[in-house]
Formats: C-alpha cells, structure tokens, sequence
C-alpha cells in the first residue's frame, strides 16, 4: 500500500471494533506502513490525523512494539496534537507504555523507553492536565503520571497539588480516578 492509498484508505475507518481490527492486522503484516501512520498522525490539522490515531492505538494495544522503532518520533511529536479525538489516543498509548514499563516491566519496554522518553511524557503530561482537555485524555494522564512518579520522585507531589486543585470544577468521572491515583500514590509512598 502506497502512502497515498492508506491516506484514503482512513475515509473508511470509524470507530466500529471491526474496522479497527482489521487495520490492526494490516499494520502488523505490513509495518513498514506505521511510520505512514504516524506521519498522517501528526498532520495535526488534518481531519485524518485522528483516525491515523485510533489505528495506531489499537495496534499498539495488541502489539506495543510496533512503536518501539518509531518511539523518538511519537514522542518527541506528541505534544503537538490538539484535536481531541486524535489527542485521546497519544494519551491512551502513553499510559500503555507506562503500564507495560512499570506495571508489567515488560523487557521490550523497560529497553525501549529512555529516560529522555519519560521526561517528555511528564511534560506533555502535565500540560494536558492544565489545560482544557476532555476527561479521557485526563484520566490516562493521571495513570501515566503515576506511573512515572514511581521513579521520578518529583512527580508524585506536583500530581497531587493539580489533581487537588482541579477535583472541585471536574466531572465525576475525573474525580473518580483523581480518587483511585491519589489512593495509589498513598500506597506507593507507605512501601517507602
């Protein structure tokens, strides 16, 4: 598939599970078209830059490593992404590096993500929690943030002051898992 055909190609992708699946597959017989996928992703003002996301997305969700050779780039990009319904996967793929990283300590990952990698995501991360973005972009930040705030000791009190800060003027469903990271974050620091 040529670049100009997976760029028509996403006219035909939705959110239905079948869609998604199949262009999963694709990408995992044909990698050689996920840094097409990325590019398209971030053309941050085009309307094909969030289905590039939810693509990449759910590949990654059944195959993380697909990212692995692209990682420098998604990273070093991610920040620039506005558009909700592309944002929300950038965050969903982070907490899905930082759950395979800390969580699972999957080897693959503990390789791939670089000290560098972690320090973008807390950027990006906090950026996107002060600013006006939806619940879910939010919700997978907090969980990134912890995460990362295992290692980075700085993290975990910054996090805090926000998820205080902003718990007041959320929704409920930000509230609820503002709730489950500040009981995380207690447990962390009670085995330490």
């Amino acid at each position: 598939m040529t670049p100009s055909q997976l760029y028509k190609e996403l006219d035909y992708v939705d959110h239905s599970r079948k869609k998604r699946d199949y262009y999963a597959r694709l990408l995992e017989e044909q990698p050689k078209l996920f840094p097409l996928l990325l590019e398209i992703l971030f053309m941050v003002d085009d309307k094909r830059s969030p289905k590039a996301g939810w693509l990449i997305e759910f590949a990654t969700k059944k195959n993380l490593p697909l990212l692995f050779p692209y990682l420098d780039d998604f990273i070093s990009k991610m920040h620039t992404v506005y558009q909700d319904p592309a944002l929300r996967p950038v965050a969903k793929i982070c907490e899905r590096l930082a759950l395979s990283y800390y969580k699972e300590q999957n080897p693959l990952s503990r390789k791939a993500l670089q000290p560098i990698h972690k320090e973008q995501m807390i950027i990006a991360g906090f950026d996107w929690l002060i600013t006006d973005q939806k619940v879910a972009v939010k919700a997978y930040t907090l969980t990134t943030l912890y995460h990362l705030g295992t290692e980075i000791d700085w993290v975990h009190p910054e996090l805090l002051i926000i998820m205080e800060n902003l718990y007041s003027i959320s929704s409920p469903a930000f509230q609820a898992r503002t709730r489950h990271v500040t009981g995380w974050i207690k447990k962390h620091n009670i085995k330490f």
